[in-house]
């Protein structure tokens, strides 16, 4: 069975950073894409970044470029999120999500195993 967990949301003041991080089990790692969703109240799923599990190649949201950073640790099967500069616009539900295969997608649809996701609160 499949499951990833999130952790390390709260709440921030902007200028801050927070790590997330997600924990995965039942996966073959090797053959997995790993990403990072975020969803705002009333907006739709966004992708914020990607992880070749295998090769470790990373693909990131243009607009959080230089801000979100995408890292796994093999040796602990998880997956993180370092954020930084965070903004009241970065404020959502943060989710981690898995593919089979290699290709870094961004659309969510792509992916079949989710998290039940952590909340990010950015006040201002």
């Amino acid at each position: 069975q499949v499951q990833l967990r999130e952790s390390g949301g709260g709440l921030v003041q902007a200028g801050d950073s927070l790590r997330l991080s997600c924990a995965a089990s039942g996966l073959t790692f090797s053959s997995h894409v790993m990403g990072w969703f975020r969803q705002a109240p009333g907006n739709e799923r966004e992708f914020v970044a990607a992880i070749n599990w295998s090769s470790g190649d990373t693909y990131s949201a243009d607009s959080l470029k230089g801000r979100f950073t995408i890292s796994r640790d093999n040796a602990k099967n998880t997956v993180y999120l370092q954020m930084n500069n965070l903004k009241p616009e970065d404020t959502a539900v943060y989710y981690c999500a898995a593919r089979p295969g290699s290709g870094l997608a961004y659309e969510g649809v792509h992916y079949n195993y989710w998290g039940q996701g952590t909340q990010v609160t950015v006040s201002s």
